[in-house]
């Protein structure tokens, strides 16, 4: 068992931050435990709140060790700074769950800061579990030329250059001891003072660059950041994200964002180079995300405009008989307007494409082309000739549906795999009802998600874990369809499950029962309605767009109404609020901005709901229950009521 002789004594303070890795944890704490030591040391668990009972299950198991139970998730930063504050220890050491240390790596490493005091910060070699290298143990500043490298993918395309490689150090031997810039999160042994004086992480950091950040600020003082080769640790990398509803992309982009802010804001030139680079990066991770529609668009726009070569020589006995000056850009331009019109619609990126938003969508196409014609008259050639190529358009591309339809008809008729999620009450009564069972004869169930904390006194091998574990390992289930037992309502996690369940191409069915869902699976069958009713619109990326829209128009009214005023009457809080809508951190109608603000599809607003009542009066629980309205129920009327709600108000 962990154990300290002499408390008042204690060489070493472990912090260990937990959220949802029960079982990872359990090794870690049994390696500590293992350890080969020849002084006293301390082991605190600071628990983020999580739902799979980790405090309860562990706590018997290892008496000695302090468990300090969080009310929310704080995130790294936040938790660790707390077991900071209660550390006894002359050194600290902050270990991922997700790790399991060698017999010797707590001697080894306080062995090597006794004898080198001029290094404040170390870490071990860290090790994937098939015993590969995990190259951020050790890593370099994230400077302007080295995150422009790694943004770019220099670094992996010369991985032994000092001049390309330099954020993750990859031309240095992973078998010398050796100073560095910084080492990882994952472990850190550190001098307890020197993070006193520090005044622990940056608590700006979510997740991810707390680490680089407190390495950066221990050398700015004079000290040194090492790295040891002579003793190892196993680390699980990403255990954690992986069973929260956590974007761990969106944070790391975030972080490094912060991290340059912070440390080299006198170069402008860097920052534009950083967003340019994760604009990029982001650009082709939302290209893939939508890799199955992109087929079908450039199918859509190769379609319209065969239409129009087909349908010209009705009029023009030509395939090109406009005048020379229209070409190519009638092309285009029926191009563009072809899938902005489609976009609006729904029949892009919402994961089913039906024969009455193609029709819909050439509706659109073709009262915006005219509407065109009206006020560019030399581009009215012929009413004629558009008519028809609406009509020649709908025709090949509902043909192209009708064979996408054919196919999922064929792989429906197969027995589809699924997953259920419902919560923990529920399980053992669902199977008892003779009637479930019979329609589970129909389908291969995969497993079982609970939606709210796993209650390990049921004994089914099929409950797999909770919705938000669910949520990031939901692509390698290969599953045709998913069912959520519950009554019609949204929250965080579901409008991010059934987002990701869309990407994939995954059915979701939101119903009360499974009799429900039986009948949503007949009305499919039949409809080319889309299977879900998205009462939150903001999953929708053409929902999204609308909104980013009316961001910019009322941004740019604000701007051009107030700039005078905040110029000669120093307004310069205004002025920066709706500077923060024109870069996109803000929104003019949104949530109000609280700690835990991640998991929200919706962005903070300068306008919400909160700001009707006084702020300081609510607790909590309200302003998340505003914050949920709000994302639950957005509307762009709903903004324009709060908008002159806000506007009448303020008279």
């Amino acid at each position: 068992m962990i154990n300290t002789k002499n408390t008042e004594n204690i060489e070493l303070s472990i912090v260990i931050v937990n959220y949802n890795v029960k079982d990872f944890l359990f090794d870690c704490l049994s390696s500590i435990e293992n350890s080969k030591t020849n002084f006293d040391y301390e082991v605190i668990v600071v628990d983020n709140n999580s739902n799979d009972f980790s405090v309860e299950y562990l706590k018997p198991k290892f008496p000695k060790v302090k468990f300090i139970q969080l009310e929310s998730n704080l995130g790294f930063a936040k938790a660790n700074n707390i077991g900071l504050q209660q550390a006894k220890g002359k050194y600290i050491l902050f270990l991922n769950p997700d790790t399991i240390i060698n017999s010797d790596t707590l001697q080894v490493m306080k062995d090597y800061m006794d004898t080198h005091p001029e290094v404040y910060i170390s870490g071990c070699k860290l090790l994937n579990p098939d015993g590969s290298f995990q190259l951020p143990c050790r890593r370099g500043f994230p400077t302007p030329w080295a995150a422009f490298s790694k943004l770019f993918g220099l670094q992996s395309l010369f991985p032994k250059s000092k001049l390309f490689a330099r954020y993750n150090q990859t031309f240095l031997s992973t078998e010398e001891t050796y100073y560095i810039d910084s080492v990882m999160g994952a472990f850190m042994f550190c001098r307890t003072d020197i993070i006193r004086q520090l005044k622990g992480f940056d608590e700006d950091f979510f997740m991810y660059g707390e680490d680089l950040d407190l390495c950066y600020r221990a050398t700015k003082i004079g000290g040194k950041v090492a790295y040891v080769h002579s003793t190892s640790t196993i680390h699980f990398k990403g255990e954690s994200t992986k069973r929260s509803s956590i974007d761990e992309i969106k944070h790391f982009y975030e972080a490094m964002e912060i991290f340059v802010r912070k440390h080299y804001s006198y170069s402008r030139p860097f920052l534009f180079l950083l967003r340019l680079g994760i604009f990029i990066r982001t650009f082709f991770a939302y290209i893939f995300k939508f890799k199955y529609d992109i087929p079908l668009i450039l199918g859509d726009i190769l379609i319209i405009n065969l239409a129009l070569l087909l349908a010209t020589p009705v009029r023009f006995n030509n395939f090109f008989g406009f005048p020379d000056y229209a070409y190519p850009l009638v092309f285009i331009v029926l191009s563009i307007v072809h899938f902005i019109s489609f976009f609006s619609v729904g029949e892009y990126f919402e994961g089913e494409h039906s024969i009455r938003k193609v029709f819909f969508g050439y509706l659109v196409t073709f009262f915006v082309l005219m509407g065109f014609t009206y006020f560019f008259k030399e581009y009215a050639f012929s009413r004629g000739v558009l008519l028809l190529t609406i009509g020649i358009g709908i025709l090949l591309s509902s043909i192209v549906r009708l064979f996408i339809h054919s196919y999922a008809r064929g792989r429906d008729n197969a027995t589809p795999r699924v997953v259920l999620l419902m919560n923990a009450s529920r399980i053992q009564p669902f199977f008892e009802d003779y009637n479930v069972n019979k329609i589970l004869k129909n389908i291969d169930l995969v497993g079982i998600f609970v939606l709210d904390k796993i209650q390990e006194s049921i004994p089914n091998p099929l409950i797999k874990g909770n919705i938000e574990y669910f949520i990031k390992d939901i692509a390698n289930y290969d599953l045709d369809e998913i069912i959520i037992l519950k009554e019609q309502e949204y929250n965080e996690h579901t409008t991010l499950l059934i987002n990701n369940a869309l990407d994939l191409g995954i059915k979701v069915y939101l119903v009360k029962d499974l009799q429900d869902y039986t009948i949503s699976k007949v009305i499919n069958s039949v409809s080319t309605n889309q299977f879900i009713k998205h009462s939150h619109k903001l999953i929708l990326p053409r929902y999204r767009f609308l909104k980013r829209t009316f961001d910019l128009v009322i941004a740019l009214l604000a701007w051009i109404i107030l700039f005078p005023i905040s110029r000669f009457n120093r307004n310069k809080e205004t002025y920066s609020k709706i500077l923060s809508v024109l870069s996109s951190h803000y929104s003019i109608v949104g949530i109000y901005p609280v700690d835990n603000i991640r998991n929200y599809n919706s962005k903070p607003g300068i306008l919400n709901l909160v700001m009707f009542a006084d702020p300081q009066s609510l607790n909590e629980y309200t302003i998340k229950k505003l914050n949920d309205y709000y994302e639950n129920n957005y509307s762009l009327s709903l903004d324009f009521d709060i908008l002159i709600k806000f506007v009448f108000k303020r008279r």
